[in-house]
């Protein structure tokens, strides 16, 4: 009896530490499903796929999809698949993190934190979005695997990205060169040449930039009538040479190719927007969303005196039959005399009509003080609304398109969703704007000719 009762009492142990431990086991696997039901999807975060099979170099470019509502990026690497991974959160199992990546693409040190992997093992990567907060704006994508081969050639020269194709939004006069770092740069030299320095290497550059991060606004015009072509160079932080050159880029904003319509104003029509944005992401440009060609004659950083002094220099050689103009939010929010930006649109009017183009006068769409001080730390005029009224309220009497009006804004500001950084409308903006001008495109070119064709009479 005491046989029995011994081993009925074992049995029973066994039995609770059976489910004890089942319990435990089914909690962490619920646990870690929960958990990986927040992970972005792969398909949804396109990460670039490598395997044993296909492998990249101990120096690759890794890529995912990108996210126009990000401002920068976090990165983590793992030497394996850890037990617990949140996707909310980070983890404290990460061999290396970053945060310094403001593009869907980076070239990561691995060198420096997974030399005993490279080529042996894989390495495991993900991906979150953030805002300029450093707050989450996604879950960690799902962990992606990275298996390295010493047989592939490591990224040994930058890699630009921006695609000046000729497609709608992409020719601007004055160009924006952008490109994927190398990590350990800093320090990049650009060089624009008449000709491929590819194909003819005695080539000689006819300028020569430099930047410190990985975009570079040109402050010049590049109305050159065959194109150019252009490559960048990285150094370290010594001034050591890394590397090579880039390949050789074409870019072409000619005057040769006859524009129809013209687009002349400041950075809000330049491109860009959402902090991090430039106008290289041309989601950025309401040029992008119209439905007719157009140049991009803008530049970032315009007062409307500057815009109005680069007439001749920058309209002139391609004269378009149309000029979009849109101008004046710089001075206006500094604080400028509403009548100085009034005067400054009526004399670029009267130069258009002077040289047989046809003028239409584009209204400013609001801003919001609070972001611009938060973003870009800079003050605004505090009767900015006034001011803007002032303007806007004449170019309503001209020919004009109500790109204002596009974008809905409650109590006279530009509401965050359509422009993080309270001046620039982001790319949803951006397509509003876009789509005002092409509802109202064939009757603004006609009040646009008629105008025109009133001036020419009255010279007659």
């Amino acid at each position: 009896m005491t046989w029995w009762r011994q081993r009925r009492t074992y049995i029973i142990f066994i039995a609770l530490t059976i489910c004890i431990i089942g319990g435990a086991m089914g909690g962490i696997l619920f646990y870690q499903a929960q958990l990986r039901a927040k992970e972005v999807p792969e398909a949804e975060a396109k990460l670039m796929k490598t395997s044993q099979h296909s492998p990249v170099s101990y120096s690759p470019i890794l890529e995912w999809a990108k996210d126009i509502n990000a401002v920068f990026y976090e990165v983590e690497f793992f030497s394996s698949v850890p037990f617990f991974l949140d996707a909310e959160s980070e983890s404290t199992a990460a061999i290396y993190r970053t945060r310094r990546v403001y593009q869907n693409r980076y070239n990561p040190p691995l060198r420096e934190f997974a030399q005993d992997l490279l080529g042996k093992r894989p390495i495991y990567w993900r991906v979150r979005s953030m805002d300029f907060d450093g707050q989450p704006l996604t879950p960690f994508s799902k962990l992606a695997e990275l298996w390295t081969s010493p047989d592939i050639a490591p990224m040994n020269a930058p890699l630009p990205v921006t695609d000046y194709s000729g497609k709608n939004g992409t020719v601007l006069l004055y160009p924006v060169y952008h490109w994927v770092q190398q990590a350990g740069a800093k320090r990049y030299e650009i060089a624009l040449y008449h000709e491929n320095p590819q194909l003819n290497e005695q080539a000689q550059p006819f300028a020569t930039l430099f930047a410190d991060m990985s975009e570079l606004y040109d402050s010049s015009p590049r109305p050159l009538p065959n194109g150019f072509f252009w490559r960048v160079l990285s150094f370290d932080g010594d001034g050591n040479v890394m590397g090579t050159w880039s390949e050789p880029q074409y870019y072409r904003v000619s005057p040769l190719d006859k524009w129809e319509a013209g687009v002349l104003g400041d950075s809000i029509s330049h491109g860009g927007g959402h902090f991090s944005f430039g106008p290289a992401d041309f989601e950025f440009s309401y040029l992008t969303y119209l439905n007719f060609p157009a140049i991009n004659l803008s530049q970032s950083g315009d007062t409307a005196q500057m815009t109005r002094d680069r007439f001749e220099k920058d309209v002139l050689p391609f004269r378009p039959h149309y000029l979009l103009i849109m101008t004046g939010s710089n001075s206006l929010r500094a604080g400028e005399d509403p009548q100085v930006v009034i005067d400054c649109l009526k004399d670029i009017q009267r130069m258009c009509l002077e040289n047989n183009i046809a003028p239409i006068l584009l209204t400013l769409p609001a801003i919001n003080p609070d972001n611009i001080q938060h973003i870009f730390k800079e003050d605004t005029a505090p009767d900015w609304q006034q001011r803007f009224a002032v303007v806007n309220d004449f170019i309503r009497t001209q020919v004009h398109i109500d790109t204002a009006a596009a974008i809905k804004s409650p109590g006279g500001l530009l509401p965050t969703v359509y422009g993080l950084d309270g001046l620039h409308p982001d790319a949803s903006g951006k397509k509003l704007m876009g789509e005002k001008i092409n509802a109202v495109w064939p009757q603004a070119k006609l009040l646009a000719d008629r105008l025109l064709m009133k001036y020419q009479n009255q010279e007659d």
